[in-house]
């Protein structure tokens, strides 16, 4: 997602948020990505949205939080179009978007004690997963699908060690 087609400003503030929290300062990470949200705002470019809220919501220090900023990805990802994605990198697409996005809710209302909820979005993911290549990513929510099964059948609401979020 970082070949860029075209320079975004925004999205590159994202990554490197994003990259700050992967280098282990969550907390600033999270301040940068919440204080661009408001910025953004809940109406504004769907691709910023998404992208944001997606990865915000795995620094959050609760899982009902982290619920909310999962729901706003995917209510984001309804706005986001083919075209948008590809203006950021040529082969984007919204279809891919899903599997992970449906992955981290499953994930998150399992660790809450929402089973259905779980249920019903992990077969959601497993659904929408077959069109992912057999790449890093693909193999990544692939695998996490796979975990969060896992930790749904032993009936496990601790956080998963094998971070399962594409």
């Amino acid at each position: 997602m970082i070949d860029q087609t075209a320079p975004d400003p925004t999205m590159t503030r994202i990554i490197d948020a994003v990259r700050l929290g992967q280098t282990g300062d969550a907390a600033r990470a999270r301040d940068v990505l919440t204080d661009l949200w408001a910025e953004i705002g809940p109406t504004g470019d769907a691709l910023h949205r998404c992208t944001l809220a997606h990865h915000v919501a795995d620094l959050q220090d609760s899982a009902e939080a982290e619920l909310l900023w999962d729901e706003r990805a995917l209510a984001a990802v309804t706005d986001l179009t083919d075209d948008r994605a590809r203006e950021h990198h040529h082969a984007l697409r919204v279809r891919d978007f899903l599997p992970s996005l449906h992955l981290n809710l499953a994930d998150v209302h399992r660790r809450l004690g929402h089973t259905t909820a779980a249920h019903a979005h992990l077969d959601t993911a497993r659904g929408l997963v077959g069109h992912l290549p057999a790449d890093g990513y693909g193999d990544l929510v692939r695998a996490g699908i796979q975990h969060v099964d896992q930790a749904l059948a032993a009936g496990s609401t601790d956080r998963l060690d094998s971070h399962p979020h594409g």
